[in-house]
């Protein structure tokens, strides 16, 4: 039996093998070569290095939560929400306690080790009228923790197998939002938004046909939602067995599901009524504001059968604890909005055409004008800035032309559509209808 020679270019040693295929990392052209033993020890110093890393993330983690959670107490945090968030007092506090109870979790998780004794997180699930202000919240509330968050359509997702997005793609999102760091991504928040829509269609009962959008993905998400390793590819690939995946543990992913849940309230009512005295042809017709009261007063009543009964699953429900409902906003409500959070309308419109030396003002009643319309479109308070740039366009459009000191008045006949709004020098009072 012949054997081959060849001198590691790392301890230089004379290895003595039966064939070329047993030179472990042979480079034909130059002779570099790398002995089995040195292998080892490399493999070993990467392992101790990967390790020490570890333990100095998790001593950084640790004291970055140390810092998060001094500076964002639950009041602090409902503090910073209301600078954005108008009325919904109930779900600025529940999300304040949510987001501080989630981190102290976290913090007793370091500080133990991950031994048994582990406090089960606070996922939520928020209910509330179209435009009530539920995205909103969660991204001030992301902005102030400083935290990856991200928004996924569960109205978009489907079961495995079938045509459309799978589940994973939620934590994906958040895994992109994370700047595709994998331990940032462990400890954002993912939103589902539109979570209704996958609702049993069946409510309480099952459904004997196909449901790939509705109680197949609630199923999906069983694990995710609860804490599990959730494998991925990157965007643009396809999943198939040979695709490389990226693994994320989702133990410390905040969970918030939301949507409007239209009808809901109907299920409270029926379950709390306990005479049908209002019911029948002599019953009064109710109005808008009556109306209004009365959801309000009942959605802050939903309990876990209710949610059961309007199709969520079980299991899901179980890992959903906490319940956050918000109110319909009325029409003082909406004008409060577009005047006095830090990013309302009327502020960033003043800020835009104050750029071009422009000094905008609207009147009161134009505003109200304004709350009136999107309480009509039944869209709440994402209308808003939509009807004020529809009435804003030409004005916007003709203003850069100069730059010359100016002002623009918007009265409610603007809002209206009845009358477009008029540029006049700055220094010209303007007479409006009420002071003539």
């Amino acid at each position: 039996m012949t054997y081959d020679t060849f001198q590691c270019s790392i301890c230089g040693r004379h290895v003595r093998v039966q064939s070329r295929a047993d030179m472990p990392v042979l480079d034909p052209n130059t002779g570099f070569g790398i002995c089995r033993n040195c292998i080892k020890n490399i493999y070993h110093y990467i392992e101790d290095d990967e390790a020490q890393n570890a333990r100095s993330n998790k001593r950084g983690f640790n004291k970055a939560l140390d810092g998060l959670l001094t500076k964002n107490k639950p009041h602090v945090i409902k503090k910073y929400l209301d600078g954005f968030i108008i009325m919904q007092e109930r779900a600025k506090k529940i999300l304040s306690v949510a987001a501080y109870n989630h981190y102290k979790r976290m913090k007793y998780d370091l500080d133990n080790n991950g031994g048994d004794e582990e406090i089960d997180k606070s996922n939520v699930i928020i209910l509330g009228p179209t435009g009530c202000g539920k995205t909103a919240m969660l991204s001030h509330l992301s902005k102030l923790l400083d935290i990856p968050f991200a928004v996924t359509d569960a109205s978009s997702l489907t079961e495995a197998g079938f045509v459309g997005a799978d589940v994973e793609v939620a934590v994906r999102n958040l895994y992109y939002a994370a700047g595709r760091d994998i331990e940032k991504t462990e400890h954002g928040i993912i939103y589902l938004d539109e979570f209704d829509k996958i609702a049993r269609k069946s409510g309480a009962n099952n459904s004997i046909t196909a449901d790939p959008g509705h109680e197949g993905v609630q199923q999906g998400l069983l694990k995710m939602i609860e804490g599990g390793v959730v494998e991925f590819t990157e965007r643009g690939q396809r999943k198939h067995p040979e695709a490389p995946t990226i693994k994320v543990d989702t133990k410390n992913i905040l969970f918030i599901v939301g949507g409007a849940f239209v009808g809901i309230e109907k299920i409270v009512e029926k379950r709390i009524k306990k005479d049908d005295s209002n019911i029948g042809f002599g019953s009064e017709i109710p109005s808008k504001e009556d109306t209004d009261k009365k959801f309000n007063e009942l959605i802050h009543q939903v309990r876990p059968e209710d949610l059961m009964k309007f199709g969520i699953i079980p299991e899901i429900i179980g890992r959903l604890p906490v319940i956050c409902t918000l109110e319909t906003l009325d029409e003082d409500a909406l004008l409060r909005i577009l005047t006095e959070p830090k990013n309302a309308p009327v502020k960033q419109y003043e800020k835009l055409l104050a750029m071009d030396n422009v000094k905008l003002e609207f009147e009161e009643a134009a505003l109200r004008q304004v709350a009136k319309m999107a309480i009509e479109r039944k869209t709440g308070a994402r209308s808003l800035k939509g009807i004020i740039e529809d009435v804003m366009l030409d004005v916007m459009f003709e203003i850069p032309k100069t730059n010359e000191p100016r002002r623009v008045v918007i009265t409610e006949a603007c809002i209206k559509g009845e009358e477009s709004p008029q540029i006049f020098p700055l220094e010209k009072k303007i007479l409006t209808k009420k002071s003539a």
